[in-house]
């Protein structure tokens, strides 16, 4: 598996797998974005708003 900065910057490399299985995994959690995750590991009152707006979000949703 090869990776590259898409911000233009020199950062990148690669990595070898023991299996395609194993880089494609790898793959898809480099590849998720950390808007996804926004509110879940905000600590429990300094950052209550994005708590109480993830779960909001999450109702919509389901609701």
């Amino acid at each position: 598996m090869t990776w590259a900065c898409e911000r233009g910057c020199p950062v990148g490399g690669s990595k070898t797998y023991a299996s395609a299985e194993q880089a494609s995994r790898y793959a898809a959690a480099f590849d998720r974005q950390d808007s996804e995750d926004l509110g879940r590991r905000a600590p429990l009152l300094g950052m209550f708003p994005l708590r109480l707006a993830r779960a909001v979000r999450q109702l919509r949703r389901h609701g």
